[in-house]
């Protein structure tokens, strides 16, 4: 059956393929599907120029675009990899809890047992320092787990 639908397609099956398969990734998050498209993309290149061989059979079809998507999927990694590592000019964006190092607070909830609130901005946060009474200003010194730690300032 598979040779039947390859054989009325033709060449133009990867193509087909490869343009439902980069429609697909608009739909779906990620940016893998991009990868396969691609390879079946250019699969279905080497088809228009190899399709009257007799060795361009499809299970050689099958294994070229296996093996282009390797290769492609490879390469996106690579891309994006490098792409993740460059410098920016804002190193803390969406980095919330980073942001707040440094800051200056008055407990709201007094450190008892290890343990209190600040209100920094329209957040209520859980600090970790000594034991304090409330409205001691307190200085954010480092982030662990979502709970601040504090010193006195």
């Amino acid at each position: 059956m598979i040779e039947h639908v390859i054989a009325e397609l033709g060449p133009w099956n990867w193509m087909l393929l490869g343009f439902v398969l980069l429609a697909a990734e608009i739909l779906v998050p990620g940016v893998f599907l991009l990868w396969i498209g691609i390879a079946a993309i250019l699969t279905g290149a080497l088809s228009l120029q190899l399709w009257e061989l007799s060795v361009w059979t499809w299970q050689v079809q099958v294994l070229v675009f296996l093996a282009l998507a390797l290769i492609s999927v490879y390469a996106g990694k690579r891309l994006m990899d490098s792409r993740r590592n460059e410098e920016t000019d804002q190193p803390l964006l969406n980095r919330r809890r980073e942001q707040l190092i440094g800051r200056t607070a008055t407990l709201e909830e007094p450190i008892e047992n290890g343990y209190g609130r600040i209100r920094l901005d329209d957040t209520l946060w859980r600090v970790a320092g000594p034991e304090l009474p409330t409205g001691t200003r307190v200085r954010v010194a480092s982030v662990d787990a979502g709970t601040l730690r504090v010193e006195v300032t």
